[in-house]
């Protein structure tokens, strides 16, 4: 995973900001992709819901990750209409690509989770 960081507030009851690591963030915008194409407000507002409301993705660091996750060729574009609206909107898709790098993101992201419980809860 990358070092470098991405915002994210913590919940709507405080305004606490929560520092991911970039690569966090685009695994779970990766994630959220695996259930298909989405436009950019979609997949924060699924983050969010699927968290409990804790993780609130800001847009200053969602479309950054979208823009640079297209980059990697993980994630492609398409524009088509939205629902119920007159007016276009850009989706993301996942592409094989990505679907193989986040199941190795997510294999990693294990590791990461097992090995800090092991630091916090010694045996």
């Amino acid at each position: 995973m990358n070092s470098r960081l991405s915002t994210v507030k913590m919940s709507k009851q405080d305004n606490e900001r929560l520092e991911l690591l970039q690569g966090t963030l685009d695994m779970l915008v990766l994630r959220t992709l695996l259930f298909g194409p989405c436009h950019g407000h979609a997949i924060a507002k699924h983050i969010q819901r699927t968290s409990d409301e804790a993780l609130l993705v800001e847009h200053g660091s969602l479309y950054p990750a979208l823009h640079r996750l297209e980059r990697q060729g993980w994630v492609t574009t398409k524009w088509d209409k939205a629902p119920g609206r007159n007016r276009e909107v850009k989706y993301y898709l996942l592409t094989p690509a990505g679907k193989k790098h986040l199941a190795g993101q997510e294999s990693r992201w294990e590791q990461l989770v097992a090995a800090i419980g092991k630091v916090m809860r010694p045996a």
